[in-house]
């Protein structure tokens, strides 16, 4: 407050009169105590992290590019997304539920009740991707014949690699679940990817030859790192902030809403990068590396819809535990907003920059140039509802959600698989693109045929809500 109130005296006095109220209205977010002043503290630092991770990631992914070259390069990004994705979906939807049901014991000081959610979705998480590691070291030993031999040994540590990720998310949604913006985004979105970084940089001073295999090395190491360090800090803030030795656990409850957000994250993590399995399926490693660099350009658009997603799943599940209908369809058509026109103005100014931004991976990338105005409209139809599927999940409507998710994967591998083999590269582009218009249309309707909201960036916030049905 006393930064802003002393950069505002020395203004200009014009300028001063004119900024003088988005001044106020900062101050405000700052300040303020209230249920959406902390919403919107934490979708500002949110969008802060975001910034800086984005960047990070950019300059890392340059980075590794340039050392490796396309096929190597394209062989990690293949690799890694794997990683990731399993990585999340091993935690069997406990990341998620933790998010659902800590801001409620909050409110009722059950802190027993927080103290176990929080220790058995770390066990789960933990154990079931280890058994699914132990599952794919099975695979590879009976079935390893069958693939490419340049895959086997960055699978093989990419397995290593997936309690840690799993662990890592769990972690992540229990500092949201909090209001730890800072917390939950640096670790995975910060800490990683620079250590990743500089291991690799290490690594190739140290003499160690510039492939996936090296970068999967490092990657591994880089992640057991971030994690193990979180886990004690994020351990540390939780004993202090709910000071309880007993701990309650009710797995049956948590593992009836787990399960459903399982379907729903899991298909949703699919299709987010369901385009870079099925090129790696159907193109060669030079080719994922290519399509790897045009959506990960692009992307840089999506860390705003990410952001207000962060900040706003939390007061969602806060205004469904008191039960105000009519507060939490005002906050969802408000952060619909919030997600829509900051990415409108990121991605115009990531395409008009496209071709320079791609040609610092190499002279190869900017052949990924026309990739970028697809998956830029997908990403804006998705944005046009802003947590869409918060809001549902949030709700309760985990089933209707896991119905509308199959349709819309089912539809997204469809048009991959059709588009990809014809069209190549620009067929996954556009197949995402299709597929997110389709989410962005489903959700909508579900929201508002079910909850009464017009969940719309364009709707007018002023225009009233049926709220009337049942939540």
């Amino acid at each position: 407050m006393a930064i802003l109130n002393t950069a505002e005296k020395a203004l200009p006095a014009g300028l001063r009169a004119t900024l003088s109220p988005l001044v106020a209205k900062v101050a405000v977010v700052l300040s303020g105590g209230d249920e959406v002043s902390r919403a919107q503290r934490m979708a500002l630092v949110a969008f802060a992290v975001r910034i800086v991770s984005a960047g990070i990631a950019f300059i890392s992914q340059i980075i590794l590019a340039r050392l490796m070259g396309e096929f190597e390069y394209g062989l990690f990004a293949f690799v890694w997304v794997l990683v990731i994705l399993f990585g999340n979906l091993s935690c069997l939807g406990f990341h998620t539920t933790v998010i659902r049901f800590l801001p409620g014991y909050r409110l009722e000081d059950a802190h027993d009740k927080i103290m176990g959610l929080t220790s058995t979705a770390r066990v789960f998480a933990m154990l079931s991707a280890s058994a699914l590691a132990i599952f794919g070291f099975v695979f590879l030993y009976f079935f390893g014949e069958s693939i490419a031999s340049y895959y086997l040994i960055p699978v093989s540590l990419a397995l290593f690699t997936l309690p840690m990720v799993a662990l890592g998310d769990v972690l992540n949604g229990t500092a949201r679940a909090n209001g730890w913006a800072v917390s939950a985004l640096s670790p995975t979105y910060i800490v990683r990817p620079v250590l990743i970084l500089l291991f690799m940089l290490v690594a190739i001073g140290l003499g160690a030859e510039k492939t996936a295999t090296t970068a999967m090395l490092t990657a591994l190491l880089a992640t057991y790192v971030t994690t193990l360090f979180h886990f004690a800090f994020m351990n540390r803030r939780l004993n202090r902030h709910f000071r309880s030795t007993a701990r309650r656990v009710h797995f049956r409850h948590w593992i009836r809403f787990a399960f459903p957000m399982f379907l729903i994250d899991g298909i949703g993590f699919l299709m987010t990068n369901s385009d870079v399995v099925i090129v790696g399926l159907y193109l060669p490693p030079d080719q994922v590396g290519i399509y790897f660099a045009a959506a990960k350009t692009i992307v840089l658009m999506q860390f705003v819809f990410f952001s207000v997603q962060a900040a706003a799943a939390p007061r969602l599940a806060t205004l469904m535990s008191a039960n105000d209908r009519q507060g939490l369809a005002g906050f969802a058509s408000q952060a619909a907003r919030w997600a829509f026109w900051p990415s409108l103005g990121v991605g115009s100014v990531v395409l008009l920059a496209g071709p320079f931004l791609l040609s610092l991976f190499g002279p190869g990338f900017v052949q990924g140039y026309e990739l970028m105005f697809f998956l830029f409209a997908g990403f804006l139809a998705k944005a046009l509802i802003g947590p869409g599927e918060t809001l549902l999940n949030m709700a309760g409507k985990q089933k209707l959600c896991v119905v509308l998710y199959i349709i819309i994967f089912g539809c997204n591998i469809a048009l991959n698989m059709a588009l990809i083999p014809v069209y190549g590269l620009a067929g996954a582009a556009a197949a995402v693109a299709i597929a997110m218009g389709i989410e962005a249309v489903l959700l909508h309707i579900a929201i508002r045929r079910t909850l009464g909201i017009v969940l719309f960036a364009f709707n007018d916030p002023r225009a009233g809500q049926n709220t009337g049905k049942a939540v």
